[in-house]
């Protein structure tokens, strides 16, 4: 099935691969969050507000579900999935995290800091591993444009 940007029908979310550098060794950590009512873990992410900005989206969704603020960079690419039925498409962003606490909440009642490749293995839909592999290049590319300003 193909979704189009068009289809009123599909439901619009948002979302960021929240990273930090490690204060041991410098490495990167990757966020994810623990949803009780899915029992899985993902990045954080959320359905947009009507009318809403899909980066603004995705900036209060991380706050929402991890008590951090982050700085967004790179776009990562799109997942497109079907959720109940129904199309989904969530936009995300790498997004370094530059402050915050995380607190439990109904939607989500862990986080945890991990390595890349712990990351990967502890994910639970695998569509949500292609946003790491994209994660390497995003960062090069933000990197980069920071250098430039």
């Amino acid at each position: 099935m193909t979704v189009h940007d068009s289809d009123t029908n599909t439901i619009r979310a948002a979302g960021c691969v929240l990273w930090r550098r490690s204060v041991i060794d410098d490495g990167l950590e990757i966020c994810l969050v623990h949803r009780p009512k899915y029992d899985d873990w993902s990045h954080p992410k959320g359905k947009l507000k009507r009318g809403e900005d899909p980066l603004t989206g995705a900036l209060r969704e991380v706050r929402e579900e991890t008590g951090h603020a982050c700085a967004p960079g790179a776009t990562l690419p799109t997942v497109r999935y079907l959720a109940n039925g129904r199309p989904k498409k969530v936009d995300y962003w790498a997004a370094e995290a530059t402050s915050g606490r995380f607190t439990p909440n109904n939607e989500v009642d862990r986080i945890v800091w991990l390595p890349p490749t712990a990351a990967r293995n502890r994910l639970t839909q695998p569509r949500d591993r292609k946003l790491l592999d994209a994660l390497p290049a995003a960062l090069h590319t933000t990197r980069r444009n920071r250098s430039v300003t």
